[in-house]
């Protein structure tokens, strides 16, 4: 007969999550995620599978934490100024306690050069529709041609991984200094 879980998977998702968006996945032990998520290594690997199945649930747990601040700017129909409210709303979510940056972010420099594809297909997708979303801000402007929309949609999608380093780093002021630069001559 099987045992019966003693533990909420989302709850311990929740705090693996936090341990990961802290350290990365590579500097992350399982001893870490043991002594953090409250569980031992066998209901680990029984319920995740590994510390990779772990960091993907913790990926998704991180999508649903942000989900809001992208319903809001889907939502939202003022163009460059939504744009421009996504980027301060995302700086907030990094303010948690030791939490700076973007888990996202995070985790798409540090598996830039890895062979997974599980976690670059996750990456990809995210990077996609954050794209997606600002190209269909930026044609709100029609004063603004294809070739435009999208030199400028790159570059926010730049600026936006910039802001994320920025932010494990640097002062609340030189972040909202570097958005407002960034917004200048979008």
């Amino acid at each position: 007969m099987a045992r019966k879980k003693e533990y909420l998977e989302d709850e311990v998702i929740e705090k693996a999550m936090h341990l990961f968006w802290r350290y990365g996945y590579e500097n992350t032990s399982m001893q870490m995620l043991e002594k953090e998520m409250g569980i031992n290594k066998f209901s680990i690997y029984s319920s995740f599978g590994s510390k990779h199945g772990v960091f993907l649930e913790s990926i998704k747990a991180y999508k649903t934490k942000v989900n809001a601040i992208f319903e809001k700017f889907n939502s939202a129909n003022k163009g460059v100024a939504d744009i421009k409210q996504f980027f301060y709303d995302s700086v907030s979510i990094g303010k948690e306690g030791t939490l700076k940056g973007c888990l996202i972010t995070n985790t798409y420099y540090e598996f830039s050069e890895r062979e997974d594809a599980l976690i670059n297909e996750q990456m990809t997708l995210f990077m996609e529709h954050l794209k997606t979303s600002f190209i269909e801000k930026l044609k709100m402007d029609a004063t603004k041609d294809e070739t435009t929309i999208l030199k400028q949609a790159n570059f926010l999608l730049l600026a936006k991984h910039g802001l994320a380093a920025a932010t494990r780093v640097n002062s609340e002021q030189e972040i909202e200094g570097f958005i407002e630069m960034t917004f200048k001559n979008i």
